[in-house]
């Protein structure tokens, strides 16, 4: 197998714009992700909605010139260490290219960067039964968030506007 490459994405580069609408729209696909395609309308606004936000971070890696994988971090604030941190919000990778490292890659290109920018953690979310991306998650050192045992365990939750 050829050298993976990872990269920051430009995204005023019209082929790194089309792989994060591809990557994207194949994460949605998979039953991991949303199970069902992007509409057409999401897909024209995503790119334009990436760089409108001030602290997107993408990176993607490449096998030659096929985008296989993507990293898609937005940078946030943490209050307790007033510092700032890195969400991955979207870490996917090809079927076909899963299983090959791909995925601890992009995590640990991300890890350094955050670094490089002084945060204090990176954060992420999954599916509860996404048994495949917790082993890799929890293999590079990614716990369930606990700041005091006797309040548990932090809960990801969301309310559709």
């Amino acid at each position: 197998m050829t050298a993976i490459n990872i990269v920051p994405a430009d995204l005023s580069r019209t082929d790194h714009q089309q792989a994060v609408v591809n990557l994207i729209d194949a994460y949605s696909r998979d039953p991991m992700g949303d199970g069902k395609p992007l509409p057409d309308d999401v897909k024209r606004r995503l790119v334009p909605g990436l760089r409108d936000h001030p602290t997107t971070i993408i990176f993607l890696a490449y096998h030659g010139a096929n985008a296989i994988g993507i990293a898609l971090c937005f940078r946030g604030f943490s209050s307790f260490y007033a510092k700032p941190l890195i969400n991955i919000h979207d870490l996917a990778v090809l079927p076909e290219y899963r299983g090959q490292g791909i995925g601890r890659q992009l995590l640990e290109c991300v890890a350094e960067h955050g670094r490089n920018i002084g945060c204090c953690k990176l954060t992420l979310e999954t599916q509860e039964r996404n048994y495949t991306a917790q082993k890799l998650y929890k293999g590079v050192g990614f716990a369930r968030d606990v700041h005091v045992a006797e309040a548990g365990g932090s809960i990801f939750m969301s309310k559709p506007l």
